[in-house]
C-alpha cells in the first residue's frame, strides 16, 4: 500500500521501469534465439504481473487522493472487539485457553473483553487475532 506522495513517485517511477522492460521484451520476442520460448514467456509475465501490481496499488493510492473511500469500512475498527469475542466462542476457546495460546493469564483475557479491548494496545489486538485465526 502507498503511504505517502513520496512512495506514489517512487511506485511510479519503478512502474514506468517495469512498463519500458515489458515494451523491450515484447520487441526483442522474436530475437531470443538464446532462451527457450517458454523462459521468454515465463519472463514476460512476471513483468506484466509486477508491472500489474505496481498500477493497482497506484490506481488505489489515486483514488483515495481524490477522497473516494467507504468510511462505513471505519465501523470495522468500533466492531473489533465484539468480533474477537464472537470469533474466540465460535472456535470454541475459553478465555483460558486463548490467554494460554498468546502465553497470557486468563485474567488478563477477562479484563480485555470485559473492557472491550480499551486497555488493550493495537499490537496486542493483532496479537489475539492472530491466535484466534491460527487453529491449533
Amino acid at each position: 500500500m502507498i503511504k505517502n506522495e513520496r512512495q506514489y513517485k517512487i511506485t511510479k517511477a519503478q512502474a514506468d521501469r517495469f512498463s519500458h522492460t515489458l515494451d523491450q521484451l515484447e520487441l526483442d520476442s522474436g530475437q531470443e534465439g538464446m532462451l527457450h520460448p517458454l523462459i521468454a514467456k515465463a519472463r514476460r509475465d512476471a513483468v506484466r504481473s509486477q508491472l500489474a501490481d505496481l498500477e493497482k496499488e497506484l490506481a488505489e493510492y489515486e483514488a483515495l487522493k481524490k477522497g473516494e473511500f467507504p468510511m462505513d469500512g471505519l465501523n470495522v475498527v468500533a466492531d473489533l472487539p465484539d468480533v474477537l469475542i464472537k470469533a474466540r466462542i465460535a472456535q470454541g476457546l475459553t478465555q483460558k485457553e486463548l490467554a494460554e495460546r498468546m502465553g497470557l493469564k486468563e485474567q488478563q483475557i477477562q479484563k480485555y473483553e470485559a473492557s472491550d479491548y480499551a486497555s488493550a494496545s493495537f499490537a496486542r489486538i493483532r496479537e489475539v487475532a492472530d491466535a484466534l485465526y491460527r487453529t491449533e
